[in-house]
């Protein structure tokens, strides 16, 4: 049964922490992977997995790093994962599924914005090849982990960048119209959401249901590509010191994990899938047209275009039709 992308009234809101929305659910048994879930969001995002219960793997490019930044965390262990290199992805989910575990949670929330390379080996967008392909690719060699499970999520990290760029499926990868870093990182967020959208389609008779989530405005590593000038744009500056004072309207890391763990183990949406979240909550769809940062635009959920966008997927990445079925 599909879930109406209309809000809960879950009680929750901007402020609410990753804590808050857990709602005090054990997760004892449970199995995450939690792809960069060494930094940001993503650590607080595995610090509250693991305060309650869950064992997470940890994707992560650096391992030695990562294992440094969750060394305090119990039942944590880390792996190493590239999601712009496909090889590296392959080998992240075989050694997953040699274990003969369940996935139970895995939590697609690595990301970059904003790189110094426009374009990665393969001669893909390089955001849309890491935000969105990596954890495509990812997600179906899991699949019969999340299976198993039998009442799986998977959410996957969307943005509210998302109104800024549509998918276009004849040139995602800006071969035919000028390059520009923000259409490039709204494209591969309104990906994200899509394939939510379809993922929890062809996932929900096996007990797979899938959410995408903007966690709102944060300031983290996930800016270190960004110049000062862009980031005067959003009216954050940096004291004496060189640290960032960010405005109102910014989320803590705390409360920019929220919507992620809500989506990922809160009661409320047991049974449910299939929708874009923000804020703790089901987002409201709003106008395409709406000038307000809220709120999800048609095109990010539109299941026609979550079906195509699905389809050029498997062919970029030599995945066979049908691999995960209609």
């Amino acid at each position: 049964m599909s879930t109406e992308q209309k809000p809960l009234q879950s009680g929750f809101g901007f402020h609410t922490t990753a804590q808050e929305a857990l709602a005090g659910r054990d997760l004892s048994g449970k199995i995450a992977i939690v792809t960069g879930g060494h930094g940001g969001i993503g650590l607080e995002t595995t610090r509250v997995l693991s305060k309650a219960g869950a064992t997470i793997i940890v994707g992560a490019r650096n391992v030695k790093q990562a294992q440094q930044q969750v060394s305090q965390l119990s039942n944590v262990e880390v792996l190493q994962l590239d999601l712009s290199d496909p090889a590296s992805i392959d080998a992240f989910a075989a050694g997953f599924l040699k274990s003969e575990r369940q996935l139970d949670i895995l939590i697609n929330n690595a990301g970059v914005t904003a790189p110094p390379e426009i374009k990665d080996f393969r001669g893909y967008d390089t955001q849309l090849a890491t935000n969105y392909l990596g954890h495509f690719q990812l997600t179906v060699r899991l699949w019969e982990a999340l299976k198993k499970s039998g009442n799986a999520r998977v959410v996957s990290l969307s943005s509210i960048g998302h109104m800024d760029g549509q998918v276009d499926l004849s040139d995602l990868n800006f071969n035919n119209r000028p390059y520009n870093t923000d259409i490039s990182y709204g494209q591969s967020k309104t990906a994200c959401s899509l394939f939510a959208i379809e993922l929890d389609k062809r996932g929900k008779e096996h007990g797979i249901r899938a959410f995408a989530v903007h966690p709102g405005g944060i300031l983290t590593g996930l800016t270190r590509h960004l110049s000062d000038e862009v980031l005067a744009l959003w009216g954050v500056h940096r004291d004496a010191a060189g640290n960032f004072i960010s405005p109102e309207g910014f989320k803590t890391v705390e409360e920019g994990a929220a919507t992620t763990i809500f989506c990922a183990a809160n009661s409320a949406l047991e049974g449910k899938g299939g929708v874009y979240c923000e804020d703790s909550d089901i987002a409201e769809l709003v106008p395409d047209d709406y000038t307000e940062r809220r709120g999800v635009r048609g095109w990010a959920i539109d299941p026609a275009l979550a079906a195509s966008l699905w389809e050029q997927s498997e062919e970029l990445l030599n995945i066979p039709h049908g691999t995960i079925p209609q």
